[in-house]
């Protein structure tokens, strides 16, 4: 029988054994640290949302890890949406002018000896409003609603140089005037123009003006609507204008309204509002509208809109049933004609019968009237969008075919369009 080897028991040999061990350890440790700092990638920023920013969804960490937000900053340490706003003031402003109107209707000055007195000829400041270089050659567009009555116009441009303008053209019915002043000695920018085929519910824009008078202010925010029919002078509107939440106060109007490019894609006219100053409810005239309106007022003074002579409303499905039309029918109702007008002179009809409906704040109180679903071919499916065709495509003398639809037929009705009366 052979006996087991026997073990050694010597307590100071194990202890050497584990500090080995350990210095081994921390070893390796020390040079894995090292390596992982010096390989590691630049830290990004990143930023955890606000509540108030996205909504959460309740959903197990183990599942799906909450995403973080990269926030992308450019070079020059500035975020996209303050990089873009600084390019279009510095590249627009120079083109925004402060308009002054000058009149010598004044109120009368109370006869108190310690107030001097001025002869009632003196032209004084009566308001002003904003516009914006459209050529090299001394043009300046703005509001017809700015200049009107003045007796004398003064531009300041944003450099503090002061001109004085004529009115060489106003158009009520779109709200333009165009402004023009000797331009030697003047260093002019023109603005560029955008496109009306561009302009989407919700793209970013921004105005240049002076609210209350405060030369040079930028604000901006969206699209928030187009295509708005807003009210020009006597019963006729302006269609496919553009609604902002920009912020437009008294003063802005004539300025420009600007796409990211600091293209011109409207000119603020007017606000709804109640207490007189902004509530996010701000309008401009379209540039397509702009584009033929100016260049009209800058040759002859004026611009001749077409006219058809009609009234109308949009049909709509509830009121198919009291007005004995088909429901699935689409487009603008005439229910009257104005006398001797192209409509009566092309034989379209207007109601011809009263209704008593119970939807009487929906429908129109008269039918039996023509029902436009088509001009040139191009579908219509509401009253505006008939005001806006004859807007963007045509001028009077032009002739255009109405598709309309009476007693269950379609019938293709020839119209030669008139100016405005």
């Amino acid at each position: 029988m052979v006996e087991p080897t026997q073990r050694s028991h010597n307590p100071v040999l194990w202890i050497g054994v584990g500090l080995a061990v350990l210095l081994l350890l921390g070893c390796i440790l020390t040079f894995a640290a090292g390596a992982w700092l010096f390989v590691r990638p630049a830290r990004v920023a990143v930023a955890t949302p606000r509540p108030s920013a996205m909504r959460v969804l309740a959903t197990p960490a183990a599942v799906t890890p909450a995403p973080q937000i990269v926030i992308a900053t450019p070079e020059s340490g500035v975020d996209y949406e303050t990089a873009v706003l600084e390019t279009i003031y510095r590249e627009v402003n120079p083109s925004v002018v402060n308009v002054t109107v000058l009149s010598a209707g004044h109120p009368a000055i109370p006869n108190d000896s310690r107030i001097p007195q001025l002869d009632p000829n003196d032209l004084l400041p009566f308001s002003s409003g904003s516009g914006f270089v459209w050529d090299t050659a001394g043009y300046i567009v703005t509001n017809n609603h700015v200049v009107e009555g003045a007796d004398e116009v003064q531009i300041t441009f944003s450099d503090g140089t002061m001109a004085i303008a004529d009115v060489v053209g106003v158009d009520p019915d779109s709200d333009l005037a165009v402004l023009h002043i000797n331009a030697e000695g003047y260093t002019l920018v023109p603005v560029r123009r955008g496109q009306m085929e561009e302009i989407r519910v919700g793209m970013r824009v921004a105005a240049i003006g002076n609210p209350f008078g405060l030369e040079g202010t930028l604000t901006s925010g969206i699209v928030s609507a187009i295509g708005r029919s807003i009210r020009a002078r006597d019963n006729f509107s302006i269609p496919d204008s553009i609604q902002t939440d920009t912020a437009i106060n008294p003063g802005n109007s004539g300025g420009p309204l600007l796409n990211e490019r600091g293209e011109v894609i409207g000119v603020n006219a007017q606000i709804r509002t109640e207490g007189g100053s902004n509530s996010g409810v701000g309008f401009a005239i379209p540039i397509s509208l702009v584009e033929r309106v100016v260049p009209a007022l800058i040759e002859s003074g004026s611009y001749a809109h077409s006219y058809m002579g009609v009234y109308g409303e949009t049909f709509s499905p509830i009121c198919a049933g009291d007005m004995g039309l088909p429901p699935d029918l689409r487009g603008a109702v005439i229910t009257d004609l104005v006398p001797d007008s192209p409509a009566e002179r092309a034989g379209l009809q207007g109601g011809t019968r009263a209704i008593q409906s119970r939807y009487a704040l929906i429908c129109p109180e008269e039918t039996g009237g023509d029902v436009i679903v088509a001009i040139d071919g191009e579908a219509v499916t509401s009253f505006d969008d008939v005001l806006a065709y004859l807007q963007r495509n045509t001028s009077p003398g032009d002739q255009i075919t109405l598709t309309i639809w009476r007693e269950g037929e379609l019938l293709d009705v020839d119209l030669t369009l008139s100016p405005r009366p």
